[in-house]
């Protein structure tokens, strides 16, 4: 028996670890980041702004003017507390920490992987609840589960990930309603989605919303945020560890997310385009292509991983599933730039002939 045997839990030994595919030289369609980067016309400005920051001294604890520029971004109310992470995958660990040891924690499958993942770290049980055949939440399966599991956390992704519809609104409320559990509905792709729970805060103590600015054009910088009740969020940040928002994230995000009529442009531009992949892709007769409200389509072909070993080969790399889940036929598209979508569509239409 080695050192490791003997000193590490048994059950993260028996994890794997999140795998992320080597995307050298590739056209990246596999993980749902945008293709805007920093405007041409901004780069020496951008690069003269983060230039004076003093990385010698640790940045603001707070992130006071990120707070109010990510505020601003997003109509977040003055009232509402808000806990900013290392992307959101900080923030869905520290609200794991927030519960004791063998509580549970519920969400829908198949939906965002890090929910079990986390709560596996944080000796957390977690309970996934099947969404339907159209991958919408069942009601009374979901009110049972809440009932007889008495969940401490419950993640819903908003729109989910990776099916890319928004579910019903009202069933959403519902859940929360029938709960004493902390409510993350997690809203990760905001910017491409009709509606939003942010204004629910005020109607419901057991809410809080989770962002990411990783799909609107800075996946690099790794920020999420928190939004709920100021009490909420006073509580939750004790656990967050000081200084979590490194100065180079600071100053990059309150420069790049000022710029809000550019980064809704560019959503425009992102919904437009998926709008066309999904008209094109659907003339395909061996795909079934599921509407979304993400930056992302999920498409269902009887050769899914034949079609992703030929457009890896052709230099694309989009993602595809395991082998016994519920998603081993389908794969899922981010949706980029005109030009590279049309280099996509034309590899898929000449795979199908």
């Amino acid at each position: 028996m080695t050192f490791i045997d003997q000193w590490l839990r048994s059950d993260i030994r028996n994890i794997n670890a999140y795998h992320v595919p080597s995307a050298k030289n590739m056209l990246k369609m596999d993980a749902m980041e945008s293709p805007f980067g920093v405007p041409e016309e901004l780069k020496d400005e951008f690069l003269e702004y983060i230039s004076r920051s003093e990385v010698n001294r640790y940045p603001d604890a707070s992130a006071e003017e990120l707070q109010a520029t990510l505020r601003s971004l997003m109509g977040i109310p003055k009232d509402f507390g808000v806990l900013l992470g290392n992307g959101s995958d900080e923030l869905i660990q520290l609200l794991s920490l927030a519960c004791s040891s063998g509580d549970s924690i519920m969400s829908f499958e198949p939906s965002f992987v890090m929910y079990e993942l986390v709560s596996k770290f944080a000796q957390l049980n977690y309970h996934g609840i099947p969404l339907d055949e159209n991958f919408d939440i069942d009601l009374n399966a979901t009110l049972l589960a809440i009932k007889t599991k008495k969940p401490k956390l419950i993640f819903i992704a908003y729109p989910n990930n990776p099916t890319g519809n928004a579910f019903d609104y009202d069933v959403i409320r519902e859940i929360i309603q029938s709960t004493d559990a902390l409510v993350v509905l997690d809203e990760a792709y905001y910017a491409y989605s009709e509606r939003s729970f942010l204004t629910e805060i005020d109607n419901f103590s057991n809410l809080v919303v989770l962002r990411t600015i990783s799909k609107i054009g800075f996946a690099g910088l790794r920020l999420g945020l928190l939004v709920g009740s100021e009490e909420t969020i006073e509580q939750l940040n004790k656990l967050r560890l000081p200084y979590n928002i490194n100065i180079l994230t600071q100053v990059s995000a309150n420069f790049l997310l000022k710029d809000s009529q550019r980064i809704v442009s560019n959503a425009k531009i992102i919904m437009n385009e998926r709008g066309r992949l999904y008209d094109e892709l659907s003339l395909i007769p061996e795909l079934t292509v599921y509407s979304s409200q993400a930056n992302f389509l999920l498409v269902k072909s009887d050769n899914a991983k034949s079609l992703l070993e030929s457009l890896k080969e052709s230099g694309i790399l989009i993602k595809g599933f395991a082998i016994g889940t519920q998603l081993e036929n389908f794969i899922r598209i981010s949706v980029a730039e005109a030009k590279e979508n049309n280099v996509l569509l034309e590899c898929i239409k000449d795979y199908y002939g």
